[in-house]
């Protein structure tokens, strides 16, 4: 693959936007924006990503910024609120942002109490539309599963990696059977009968976030009993247990999602950890600031953004670059490109029927 191609696919699917084109706008406003941490940095996922394309922003000159580290704990959580009334009473503030399921309901309240302050809200879309002062960002997952397809289809067939048997079968341990995860399910079946037509894909849902042991049930069968060698866990801190399954059977190998987790995995199982599938928060903000500084007001809506946008990725270093063969990379390349120009349109759990379409497929692909 020629090295500028690698370097394309390197921008697009990687948390670092430095070197993102900002259009110019040497008239445009400089915002001056507030940060609300419901956690803190140096997480190595969404908090980090949205700071870093803050900071992006603000190393620009297009925005001034304050970032406000809550900490997550229960005993922290009093303070999101509170902070949440007192930045908006300040009237400092031309855009409050925050992010993640755990913020809405604060979110909302205090949106309805100050008419007149704006705020963004990334990876939630729970009040999207509600009120006018809040625009919701969330990430086409379709889009990110069709990339990890790919690449979880091509990777299984080559018997040259270690631990990849001869059997074209992969796995998905989803949170629940419900439309966001059959959204990243849908893309990701899709994106692995596009590379082979006979590609199996063994599904099964934890039915909760945080059930590691019960994820690492299904792993250890999925890799004895399916002969799955690559497994995609898409159900939060639960879906680590398949990475647990899959060292423990030495069984194959392990892909992350919506954070690069060779990151943020211990040793031994990021050494596992093929790729992850990225929600690229930072990005996302500075295509917001491009679309707010060109004149596009995108509060009161939900905004929907994808790999055109910056909005989704894959990570294409360490594991990935070290094991996928070029024809691996080239197919990834392809999916990258074949979305962006809309020559692939990726089904969605969203689409009118396309939840049930997704659960149907789902079984028709069953090992």
């Amino acid at each position: 693959m020629k090295k500028s191609t690698i370097a394309k696919l390197a921008a697009l699917s990687t948390l670092a936007i430095a070197a993102m084109a900002v259009p110019a706008a040497a008239e445009a406003e400089v915002r001056n924006v507030v940060y609300i941490v419901n956690g803190n940095l140096g997480d190595k996922s969404f908090f980090d990503s949205a700071e870093a394309g803050l900071k992006q922003l603000e190393a620009d000159g297009r925005i001034t910024l304050n970032t406000i580290e809550l900490g997550g704990t229960a005993q922290d959580q009093p303070k999101w609120l509170e902070t949440l009334y007192e930045v908006s009473d300040s009237m400092e503030y031309d855009l409050v942002v925050c992010g993640t399921y755990q913020m809405p309901d604060y979110l909302k309240e205090v949106a309805e109490a100050y008419p007149d302050q704006k705020y963004l809200i990334f990876d939630d879309d729970t009040y999207a539309g509600v009120d006018s002062n809040v625009v919701n960002i969330v990430y086409k997952q379709n889009d990110l599963g069709y990339l990890v397809g790919t690449f979880a289809a091509s990777m299984t067939q080559d018997t040259n990696v270690d631990r990849i048997n001869e059997d074209k079968v992969i796995g998905f341990v989803g949170g629940y059977d419900s439309p966001v995860i059959n959204d990243f399910m849908a893309g990701y079946i899709a994106g692995a009968l596009a590379v082979d037509p006979d590609t199996k894909v063994d599904v099964r849902y934890t039915s909760d976030y945080v059930d590691t042991a019960k994820a690492k049930e299904y792993g250890i069968s999925m890799v004895n009993d399916s002969k799955c060698d690559i497994i995609w866990g898409v159900a939060g801190n639960a879906g680590n247990g398949a990475a647990e399954a899959i060292l423990e059977t030495n069984g194959g190998w392990f892909i992350g999602v919506d954070s690069d987790q060779e990151l943020t995995l211990s040793e031994d199982l990021a050494a596992i950890t093929l790729t992850s599938g990225l929600k690229n928060v930072g990005n996302s903000l500075i295509w917001f600031f491009d679309q707010w500084d060109a004149g596009e007001e995108l509060f009161g809506q939900k905004v929907s953004l994808g790999i055109t946008e910056g909005g989704v990725g894959i990570v294409t270093d360490k594991n990935f670059d070290t094991y996928a063969s070029e024809d691996t990379k080239a197919a990834v390349q392809a999916a990258i490109d074949g979305i962006s120009s809309g020559d692939i349109v990726v089904p969605s759990a969203f689409d009118e029927g396309g939840n049930e379409a997704a659960q149907a497929q789902r079984d028709a692909v069953r090992p």
